[in-house]
């Protein structure tokens, strides 16, 4: 599903015969499968299949993005607290704590409405909020594997702190990671379209299916379709990646005895 619904937000506006931005006053409010809307068209007649695929370019492309950026940071930030430890591990674990002790929505929320909302500022606030259940995954699987007999080996060679914690650790807890960064995109999907939809993410005429959600509500009796479409969308993609992030969880969990 996620393979289907990534290639047809990619190919399907070349093979659309209108675009995102194209206005059909004609066609306001057109229903499904008429006058060559194939999803039928919103209240300015723009056709809402090629609006759906052209909104799914960019919250699918927040959702990776937020993924990349809050995985480094969280692994970043893991993996130092985790392999130092002491006053080091201490200061950042509770940083990481007054982050999450902190209303994520709330602080979403505030940064959107402070700072100016564009692809790239959603993006790196939805980071801000995301990164810290992943340090600290990180920490727990780094300090459970900090004493094992490979690290040891490592400072008996003499190798550096840095080179055994981003050389010898970190690969052996790239499976947490994956899980992690795989659930990371779904929330990151599911926090744009939630921020858009309130007003404070993507703005029209940029489509994402956060606004599209926002523009619909007020027609949801009269055009249904208006709000079914992109959250079919919506559900769709943060259901697989959560399945995906189950499947990896259970493929790569040696307690299970798989790995």
């Amino acid at each position: 599903m996620i393979v289907a619904l990534t290639l047809a937000c990619i190919v399907a506006p070349h093979l659309l015969p209108y675009d995102s931005l194209y206005i059909d006053l004609r066609a306001r409010f057109a229903p499904p499968l008429t006058g060559g809307h194939i999803l039928g068209a919103d209240p300015l007649g723009r056709d809402v299949a090629a609006r759906l695929f052209e909104a799914g370019r960019i919250s699918l492309l927040v959702g990776f993005s937020a993924m990349l950026l809050s995985t480094f940071v969280g692994t970043l930030v893991g993996v130092i607290s985790g392999y130092r430890g002491g006053w080091l591990g201490a200061a950042l674990m509770r940083l990481v704590d007054g982050f999450l002790a902190f209303p994520s929505i709330f602080l979403l929320l505030a940064l959107a409405a402070a700072l100016k909302p564009s692809p790239i500022m959603v993006t790196v606030i939805i980071a801000i909020t995301s990164w810290m259940e992943v340090a600290r995954i990180v920490d727990a699987e780094v300090r459970s594997l900090r004493e094992r007999e490979f690290v040891q080996a490592g400072r008996m060679l003499g190798l550096s702190g840095v080179h055994i914690m981003f050389r010898e650790i970190l690969p052996n807890a790239m499976g947490p990671i994956i899980v992690a960064a795989t659930l990371t995109v779904a929330r990151a999907i599911l926090l744009e379209a939630y921020i858009s939809f309130l007003g404070y993410g993507i703005q029209p005429p940029l489509p994402s299916w956060g606004n599209m959600l926002h523009g619909a509500q007020q027609y949801l009796a009269s055009a249904p379709w208006l709000a079914i479409v992109p959250g079919l969308a919506i559900t769709i993609a943060v259901t697989s990646f959560n399945f995906i992030g189950d499947g990896l969880r259970d493929a790569l969990d040696v307690r299970d005895g798989h790995a």
